[in-house]
């Protein structure tokens, strides 16, 4: 209350200063004539209306001309109190009075003419705090035109409601706005008894990005009008652009009063950023026909592209003259529909009819170009002094005809905000009707349901006066302003005369629609119209293809740099919307418009290089050729291996196989069947158990073969050294003994791959040769692999030693030439493998081709020179495997020779010592003459024989003990024969 009473005695004291005759600043005459003219009709209850009836005047408050769209809004509030005023359910037996003042489309003008809301007002004042002189209340004079103001409908520019609004709530006198949309109205700790039936333009500034984002537009200028409604417009505008990365090239602000210097120097200005096609203008009417002047004076070469806001919304007249510069244009419009009604109502009007609009006149001879004839008592004299002015200056106006009515042809069309003064009315009318049924006591002939959806059949002239007593009761004439606007103002929803829901959200706004319109010339006609071409409603809704450009036949880019291509990203230069474009690796994808990242091991991007695809896992394929042929020749070896197997086991107890030494030949032959086994573990998927048999199998199946043969041929190496030095039987020459030697060398391999299992455990890996290919293979590094062979190429380099040693035995001894060729020919195939299988390690299945063949190259080695020449006999000669033991004559002799000589051996070795006595019940030669003849079996013999030499004793009856173990014939038998 102590804030009331200091802000009403400020007021009182301005009003003061204003009613006193030396305060009237304004221009003396044509302004001074606005002041004293206004509509005011009595009622019970008065609702006063701001409109901008007149432009603005250079030099004056006011010009001359009228504003069209001023005279409809000020129209379309007394055709909804008419309406009101006629309905039976709405308000009974209350009248609804106006008082409607000009505001001249100027702010300041304006709040000075709303005082004369605030002088009636003035009577429901709290005059306790005032005394006169002689101790009696003071008593202020009423108005005689009018009652105080229950509330307010205007205004319509948000710079005139802004100043109206801070002056009203003082009084607490609610107001609505039908075309108000400041966003900074909305804050109710400034205006809050502020309400308006349109949406802030916070959701314009939104629908607005919504089709620049919609044309892909990332760089525009934008113009915007100096005042409230331009300022915070734009202010909401640049706020989303840039939330949305849609840049700002140029940012220009219309003063208040630029000339056409100012505007030509703005289009200068957005002719410097020729890529910002776009250009937004949120600007009021006039300023928005100035800039398309200034375009038009500039006489572009490239056009500009215009967005604006409702500001320049759907109005023709702004463009006359200048539909050229303004084809394409797309704006922003409330969303609002037409009332047939309220044109029949206009269309009926005449100022001889329309007595109780003093500026009616005015705007009759501005649509019609014409003059009006004197009328004298009629008018007020205000009017009358105006025509008369008119007149003087436009003498070459025709004289208007009676017969003139306002309709389409002579340019009259519905303005856009119509919609909305009748709902500013309506929800005033709305709103007292709940207070008058609260407060006085009188209930409603129908639900509130009802009177949403009815509407009484059209009356467009006031009921008359009659002498009834006004229904309105003094709580309800009394009530507080503030406690109306929030309690029922704020409340009421219902559904307008054109169908629509009407209702304010907590902040006295309206609901946000938008229709979208394009300035497009008429097919066939020269003629141009707008055409609804979308809609927002919380989300834009656009046809894009019904869209026309100004000189363009396709949609124009308004852009500081053309979007980068895919797989490129931005890189920043200067102004966040100019970049140039780089090209991200081929392995990389867009991580965001700055950013490449790379997709990592196993990935690859997609086409569009916005994200990332895993790549097939490759490995070794049953079907592919690259394992057809290691396959194959493994499925040969592994027959033929089972062959001689079965072949040596059909003739296990003949001579032949006996003499061969039969453990260690079936280990060998395993050995071999092992090693032809390996190709498919290799080409097999890798997994855990795959890879383990891959370890065990290569190395365990070489040391088999290679343990065999290293004890075979040590044992032929130490016979024959031996035989030369001593008469004592060589220890571990017994096939057990070959037996266990063989697998203790065989051990040491099983060891050291336990050894590598445990260091490197078994599994699988991915392998990467490039970005392009991942292969799934065994966790096995091509080192690791081969130093698990090492031991084997030990065995591989001690057997081809004693190979070598053993080389010039007689050739009727002849096991040990083919263990020489398996063991050459394996030297030849290991040293040929080791560079191929590391030469080849960029193509696994190169790679594993080559380990796949050599492992069988060194398998069939050792089956073909070791078991072909048994293999031979057993099939095609049976009749040489027979026990007796021949010897070739010539052999004999021409060893005896050498014997009895003293000449070394083919082993390099003297076979008789100086001094040694041979038996006379032994032939006197050298073992190597008593090896058995190339068709009898020799090898295995060969120990018995040595035993005779070297220790007749030993052997007394003249018999010896072959490999088996079993008696032999004499050797002096053998001679013999």
């Amino acid at each position: 209350m102590e804030l009331k009473r200091d802000t009403t005695t400020i007021l009182v004291v301005l009003m003061v200063l204003t009613w006193s005759p030396g305060t009237n600043l304004k221009s003396p005459s044509y302004a001074h004539t606005q002041d004293t003219v206004s509509v005011s009709l009595p009622g019970d209850i008065i609702l006063g209306g701001l409109f901008p009836v007149h432009e603005k005047g250079e030099g004056a408050p006011c010009g001359p001309k009228v504003y069209n769209r001023g005279v409809q809004r000020l129209e379309a509030m007394l055709y909804a109190i008419d309406r009101v005023n006629n309905d039976s359910n709405i308000l009974p037996g209350i009248t609804i009075g106006v008082h409607i003042l000009d505001t001249c489309s100027r702010d300041t003008y304006a709040l000075n003419q709303s005082l004369q809301f605030v002088r009636a007002s003035l009577n429901n004042l709290d005059t306790s705090v005032f005394e006169c002189s002689d101790a009696s209340s003071p008593q202020i004079r009423k108005n005689a035109s009018s009652g105080p103001v229950f509330g307010v409908i205007g205004g319509s520019y948000s710079s005139v409601s802004l100043q109206v609004a801070n002056l009203l709530r003082l009084f607490h006198i609610p107001q609505i706005s039908p075309a108000s949309t400041a966003k900074t109205l909305s804050d109710k700790s400034r205006f809050d008894l502020f309400a308006r039936t349109v949406p802030p333009d916070t959701f314009q500034s939104v629908a607005l990005v919504d089709i620049l984002k919609n044309f892909n537009w990332s760089y525009v200028s934008t113009i915007h009008s100096e005042g409230s409604y331009g300022e915070y417009g734009i202010e909401a505008f640049h706020k989303e652009a840039t939330e949305r990365h849609v840049c700002i090239a140029v940012a220009e602000k219309v003063p208040s009063a630029a000339d056409d210097k100012v505007f030509d120097s703005i289009i200068n200005k957005l002719q410097k950023k020729p890529n910002a096609r776009g250009v937004v203008l949120f600007t009021r009417a006039e300023d928005a026909r100035r800039i398309l002047q200034a375009a038009k004076r500039a006489n572009l070469s490239q056009p500009f592209h215009w967005i604006a806001s409702d500001g320049w919304g759907k109005q023709q007249k702004l463009l006359e003259g200048l539909e050229d510069i303004a084809e394409g244009a797309i704006t922003v419009e409330l969303q609002s529909e037409i009332i047939e009604d309220f044109d029949r109502y206009m269309m009926q009007l005449t100022p001889e009819t329309n007595q109780r609009n003093p500026w009616f006149a005015e705007y009759w001879e501005d649509t019609f170009n014409c003059v009006l004839e004197p009328v004298s008592e009629q008018f007020n004299a205000p009017t009358m002094v105006d025509s008369t002015d008119i007149k003087i200056g436009t003498k070459s106006k025709t004289t208007c005809e009676e017969n003139f009515r306002l309709s389409e042809k002579v340019g009259y069309e519905q303005e856009s905000k119509t919609q909305f003064v009748v709902d500013a009315v309506y929800a005033f009318a709305y709103a007292l009707h709940n207070l008058h049924n609260d407060r006085c006591n009188i209930q409603s002939d129908q639900t509130s349901e009802q009177r949403k959806h009815q509407h009484s059949e059209s009356v467009w002239y006031r009921k008359l006066t009659t002498d009834t007593k006004s229904q309105a009761c003094p709580d309800m004439a009394n009530y507080d302003g503030k406690d109306f606007y929030n309690n029922y103002l704020l409340n009421v929803s219902f559904i307008d005369l054109a169908g629509s829901e009407v209702k304010f959200d907590r902040q006295g706004d309206g609901l946000a629609r938008y229709d979208i319109l394009n300035y497009q010339r008429l097919e066939n006609s020269s003629g141009y119209q707008y055409k609804v071409i979308g809609k927002w409603f919380n989300g834009l809704q656009l046809n894009s293809e019904t869209v026309v450009w100004n000189k363009e036949a396709e949609q124009p880019t308004s852009a500081c740099s053309l979007p980068c291509e895919v797989g490129m990203i931005k890189k920043q230069q200067g102004d966040t919307c100019c970049w140039i474009c780089d090209s991200c690796e081929s392995f990389e994808y867009v991580y965001d418009a700055f950013t490449c990242k790379d997709c990592g091991p196993g990935l690859w991007p997609y086409a569009d290089k916005l994200s990332c695809y895993a790549l097939d896992i490759q490995y070794m394929r049953w079907n592919s050729l690259f394992a057809l042929i290691p396959m194959a020749i493994a499925i040969l070896g592994i027959a033929v291996t089972i062959i001689v197997m079965v072949l040596f086991a059909k003739n296990h107890d003949t001579p032949l196989v006996r003499a061969s030494g039969r453990e260690l030949s079936y280990t060998l032959l395993f050995g071999i069947l092992v090693c032809y086994c390996n190709t498919f573990a290799l080409i097999a998927k890798p997994t855990i158990a795959s890879c383990v048999l891959q370890r065990f199998g290569i190395g365990v199946g070489f040391s088999i073969i290679y343990s065999a043969l290293l004890t075979k041929t040590n044992r032929i190496s130490r016979i024959f050294h031996s035989a030369s030095k001593s008469a004592q039987r060589l220890k571990y020459i017994s096939p057990q003994s070959q037996v266990v030697i063989t697998a203790s060398l065989i051990a040491i391999q099983v060891l050291i791959t336990m050894i590598w299992m445990v260091v490197e455990p078994p599994g699988t890996r991915f392998y990467y040769p490039d970005r392009t290919e991942v292969i799934l293979k065994c966790k096995i590094q091509d080192m690791s692999f081969l130093f698990s062979q090492l031991y084997n190429m030990i065995l591989i380099t001690i057997c081809t030693v004693y190979a070598i040693k053993t080389r010039k035995i007689p050739e009727n001894f002849n096991e040990s030439k083919f263990i020489g060729f398996t063991m050459y020919t394996t030297c030849i195939i290991w040293l040929a493998f080791v560079p191929i299988y590391f030469g080849t390690g960029n193509s696994y299945e190169v790679q594993t081709t080559t380990l796949c063949i050599s492992i069988s190259l060194s398998a069939s080695v050792a089956l073909v020179c070791l078991y072909s020449p048994k293999v031979y006999i057993l099939v095609f000669h049976p009749d040489k495997n027979v026990r007796k033991l021949t010897m070739n004559s010539t052999v004999y002799r021409r060893s005896a020779a050498a014997g009895a000589q003293g000449a070394p051996t083919s082993s390099g070795y003297s076979r008789t010592q100086p001094g040694t006595t041979v038996p006379t019940g032994a032939v006197g030669t050298t073992a190597s003459s008593a090896l058995p003849t190339q068709d009898s079996p020799n090898l295995d013999e060969l120990s018995g024989q040595t035993a005779v030499v070297h220790k007749k004793s030993e052997y007394g009856n003249g018999e010896f003990l072959s490999e088996e173990g079993e008696c032999a014939e004499p050797i002096s038998n053998r001679v013999k024969n």
